[in-house]
C-alpha cells in the first residue's frame, strides 16, 4: 500500500514537473512572439507577426486587426479568414465613456446553416490596440469555430499582453509608412517628387526591358511660365503649379505615375503604353489647362517631349530623349508636344 502511494505522489509529481514545463514552453515562445513583433518597421510584417501571436492561443481559429484611418480607409489584416468572413465581421467599440478590457461576440445561425456552411466562427473576442501614448489606435479580434464557448481570465489576459506589445508597434509602423510617403511627395503639388521619379522611371525601365512590355513617358513644362511668375509674384505662381498639379491629377490613369521634376517641369511615366498613349494623355492635359483658368495665371499652354522606351534605352536615356524632345517643343512654337526622334504634333 505504501509503495502505491508513493508511486501515485511520485506519478503525480511527474505530471506536475510536465505541466510546468509545457507552461513555461509556452511562456518562452510567447515572449520571442511578442519580441519577434516589434523587430521590423514595416508595417505588413509587423500585422503579421501581431495575428500569429494571436493565433497561437489554443482557443482561436482565426484573427483580425482593424486600425482606423484619418484619411481613406481603414487598415484590415486577417489570418485564416476567408474576405467574405472578414467583411461580414461587424467590431463595434464601447459605449462612450466606457472602457471595458474586452468585448465578447457570439454568433447565432439557423440549423439550416449551421449543416451548410462548415466551420463557421461562433465567437469572438475584441481587445483595445493602444499605442505608446495610451491612444486606443485599433482593436484586435480573435475568432473560434465549430461551437461557442467564453474565453477564460488567462486567455484574456494572454491576449491583452499580445495586443500590448502589438499596439505601438503597429502605431509606429504606420507611421514610418506616412513618413515614407511623404518623403516621396512633393511638398507644393503633393505629387511624386523628383527622387521619386527617379527611382521609379529606373524600375519600370528594368521591367519593361525584362520582360518585354511598353512603356511611354511624358515630360511637360508650363509655356513662359517665368513671365507668369513675374507677371503675378511667386507665391501666385506656386498657386499655379499647385492648381496644374490638380489637373494632372484628374486626367491620368490609375496606373501612370505623375511627378513634378523640377520647377514648373512635369512628368508621367505610364506603364504598357506606346507614343499614341502619351500623346492622348498629353492632349487630355492641354485641354484641361487651355479651357479654363487655372488660378491667377487664366489659362495655360503647355510643351510637352514623350517617348516610348526603345530596347536599347535605361532609364537616364530614355529620360534625356524626353527632355531633349521637350527642348525641340518648345522651340518649334510651344503649346505643343514632339516625339522623340520624331516630328512635333500640334
Amino acid at each position: 500500500l505504501m509503495l502505491a502511494e508513493s508511486n501515485a505522489r511520485f506519478e503525480a509529481m511527474l505530471n506536475d514537473l510536465a505541466r510546468e514545463l509545457e507552461r513555461a514552453q509556452d511562456e518562452s515562445r510567447r515572449s520571442r512572439q511578442l519580441s519577434a513583433i516589434g523587430s521590423t518597421i514595416d508595417l505588413d510584417g509587423v500585422l503579421s507577426r501581431a495575428l500569429e501571436a494571436a493565433a497561437a492561443l489554443p482557443l482561436v481559429d482565426a484573427a483580425m486587426i482593424l486600425v482606423p484611418q484619418e484619411e481613406g480607409s481603414p487598415v484590415i489584416a486577417t489570418l485564416e479568414m476567408t474576405a467574405e468572413e472578414a467583411a461580414c465581421q461587424p467590431i463595434a467599440g464601447p459605449p462612450d465613456g466606457q472602457e471595458p478590457r474586452a468585448v465578447s461576440i457570439s454568433y447565432r445561425y439557423t440549423p439550416e446553416q449551421s449543416e451548410g456552411e462548415g466551420e463557421l466562427i461562433r465567437g469572438g473576442l475584441v481587445v483595445p490596440l493602444r499605442s505608446e501614448a495610451e491612444k486606443e489606435i485599433g482593436v484586435m479580434t480573435v475568432f473560434w469555430r465549430g461551437s461557442d464557448r467564453e474565453p477564460s481570465e488567462e486567455e484574456i489576459a494572454v491576449l491583452e499582453d499580445v495586443a500590448a506589445s502589438s499596439g505601438p508597434a503597429i502605431e509606429n509602423a504606420r507611421r514610418f509608412r506616412e513618413a515614407r510617403k511623404l518623403a516621396d511627395l512633393d511638398a507644393l503639388t503633393s505629387l511624386h517628387n523628383r527622387r521619386y521619379f527617379h527611382d521609379t522611371l529606373a524600375r519600370e525601365v528594368a521591367r519593361a526591358q525584362r520582360y518585354d512590355r511598353r512603356l511611354a513617358l511624358v515630360v511637360f513644362d508650363i509655356d513662359d511660365f517665368k513671365a507668369i511668375n513675374e507677371r503675378i509674384g511667386h507665391l501666385a505662381g506656386d498657386a499655379v503649379l499647385a492648381q496644374l498639379a490638380e489637373r494632372v491629377r484628374s486626367v491620368v490613369r490609375g496606373a501612370d505615375i505623375a511627378c513634378r521634376v523640377g520647377g514648373d517641369e512635369f512628368a508621367v511615366i505610364l506603364p504598357e503604353s506606346t507614343v499614341a498613349d502619351a500623346e492622348q494623355l498629353y492632349r487630355r492635359l492641354q485641354f484641361a489647362v487651355s479651357t479654363r483658368a487655372t488660378g491667377p495665371a487664366n489659362r495655360l499652354h503647355l510643351s510637352a517631349g514623350i517617348a516610348e522606351l526603345a530596347p536599347e534605352d535605361d532609364a537616364v536615356s530614355f529620360f534625356e530623349r524626353s527632355d531633349e524632345a521637350l527642348f525641340r517643343a518648345k522651340e518649334t512654337g510651344k503649346g505643343q508636344s514632339v516625339a522623340a526622334d520624331r516630328g512635333a504634333s500640334g
